[in-house]
């Protein structure tokens, strides 16, 4: 019998627990433990949004999720920007985390330095300056396949991604050296997939047949991956 898995799910920009809610009873039906989280300013905790909020705030956002839910041996499970926020997790309590996971994210180098700014990419904002909107030339360039209902209910729920969150770098120390990896690629998510398997993946790895958003899209498959490779 496979051994049962704890996962806690870390969403990206733009995204809250919210995002998770296709996924979450497909794990819990299988006898695995899931934790979908918000980031502070996203989603349900929109309401805490200011310039101020930064990767230093996610991170401590997941590192409490852990501690105070004692959780251990977690597969944690970072998409899209939150790549930087697990990894920075994963540098903090190495013994807390049995397999990082990237879905369709940010995937750190092993270097000592900062890195993971997103900013250089000039992303509209709102009149406020600080705050960065999902629109609809980003969707279709990304989420091709996030159609009708699902668009719909997307669009309902998605909240402005703080500007800190991708302008933020992380530094790691290299305790996260330690975690197994593994990455989950989505060939519809924007980025060069052939070029991406050129690297050393420090990890198992598989590529999905969907966009960038595979847990709106294609929860079944989504789970079987992260089962399969974590």
């Amino acid at each position: 019998m496979a051994k049962k898995k704890t996962f806690v799910l870390v969403p990206g920009a733009w995204l809250g627990a919210w995002a998770w809610r296709l996924v979450v009873p497909l794990l819990e039906r299988r006898g695995n433990a899931a934790y979908p989280l918000t980031l502070t300013g996203m989603g349900d905790r929109v309401h805490l949004a200011t310039p101020q909020v930064g990767i230093e705030t996610a991170i401590q956002d997941v590192i409490n999720a852990i501690v105070y839910e004692d959780l251990e041996d977690v597969v944690l499970v970072g998409h899209s920007f939150a790549g930087k926020v697990v990894a920075g997790v994963a540098d903090r309590m190495p013994e807390r985390v049995g397999t990082l996971l990237f879905l369709d994210a940010f995937r750190p180098a092993n270097v000592r330095t900062p890195q993971g700014d997103f900013s250089v990419e000039g992303w509209p904002t709102l009149a406020d300056g600080w705050r960065i909107p999902l629109t609809g030339e980003i969707l279709r360039s990304i989420g091709k396949d996030v159609r009708g209902a699902d668009r719909k209910w997307m669009l309902s729920k998605v909240t402005p991604w703080p500007k800190t969150y991708a302008g933020d770098p992380v530094t790691l120390s290299g305790r996260w050296d330690s975690v197994r990896k593994a990455f989950l690629i989505c060939n519809g998510g924007g980025d060069d997939v052939e070029a991406i398997l050129k690297e050393k993946l420090d990890g198992p790895h598989r590529v999905l047949e969907t966009g960038h958003w595979p847990m709106i899209t294609r929860p079944a498959e989504l789970v079987q991956a992260m089962l399969e490779i974590s």
